[in-house]
């Protein structure tokens, strides 16, 4: 969908007659627009959520630097009534759009990605999303009654979230343990929309979305990332060999009640 220009304040989207067309609109408000032209997107939110924006720039900017395929960052304008980042597109196929047997064949290059990011060294990373920020904004969201529930699990779906919460905050000593053990670069959205394959490969091209990028438990990524693959596996036998196959590949036993917590804690952190 073609985007009326003049709707959008002065002085964000740049002057150059680009025809930019609607993506989506985005968490906080942003807006997402694409020039298939010249190869590029813009992420525009108003002025209240300029900081989320700057925030993704500087993650985006930081994992390129670190070496791993990502988007680069082309542009960056902000005013008083908000704010644009402008980033190069990646090419590649969205894994959430590959049927099963692609998935599959994608599968090696996915757990190497998460295992190469997670490989990064902590101690450079800037950015944090551990415990002790997550717990906060989770309580907070739930205080206010601004969780998504449908990004729960969907036993959990009418569940209230105060008592989803309860859970978390009775499993949370242990993983704060378990967190100051093993602390490593996290994507934070780590779901198949936010990897992008080469179709003719089957590697990954990239990483997108880094907006929650950060320090964490390893498992805030990929507990997110094996459940969302299980919308694709068409059954259940499939999805568990895949998990198995994918806790070879990258290097560890799965630890489903691990996994559980942070499927839990995720969607209380992202306020409607």
């Amino acid at each position: 969908m073609a985007v009326d220009i003049s709707s959008i304040p002065a002085g964000l989207l740049p002057a150059d007659g680009t025809d930019w067309k609607s993506v989506t609109t985005g968490e906080s408000g942003a807006m997402v627009l694409h020039d298939r032209a010249r190869g590029r997107f813009a992420k525009l939110a108003p002025a209240a959520y300029r900081d989320d924006v700057a925030a993704e720039r500087d993650r985006i900017t930081w994992l390129g630097e670190a070496g791993l395929p990502t988007a680069s960052v082309l542009a960056w304008r902000s005013n008083d009534e908000g704010a644009c980042l402008i980033t190069s597109a990646v090419a590649g196929v969205p894994a959430d759009q590959l049927d099963a047997a692609a998935l599959r064949r994608a599968w090696s290059g996915i757990a190497a990605i998460a295992r190469d990011l997670h490989d990064l060294p902590t101690a450079d990373c800037p950015f944090d999303r551990g415990l002790a920020s997550m717990m906060p904004l989770a309580r907070t969201t739930v205080a206010q009654g601004r969780v998504q529930t449908e990004f729960l699990p969907l036993p959990l779906q009418q569940v209230p979230p105060a008592h989803v919460l309860g859970q978390v905050e009775d499993d949370l000593p242990r993983r704060q343990r378990q967190e100051e053990d093993e602390r490593v670069v996290c994507h934070g959205d780590l779901c198949l929309p936010n990897i992008l394959i080469d179709p003719d490969t089957m590697r990954v091209a990239g990483l997108i979305d880094l907006g929650r990028l950060g320090v964490a438990d390893p498992y805030a990524d990929l507990a997110l990332l094996l459940a969302n693959a299980r919308e694709t596996w068409p059954d259940e036998v499939t999805a568990r060999a895949a998990d198995h196959e994918f806790g070879e590949l990258y290097g560890i036993d799965l630890d489903a009640e691990r996994q559980r917590f942070y499927l839990l804690l995720d969607p209380l952190t992202w306020p409607a």
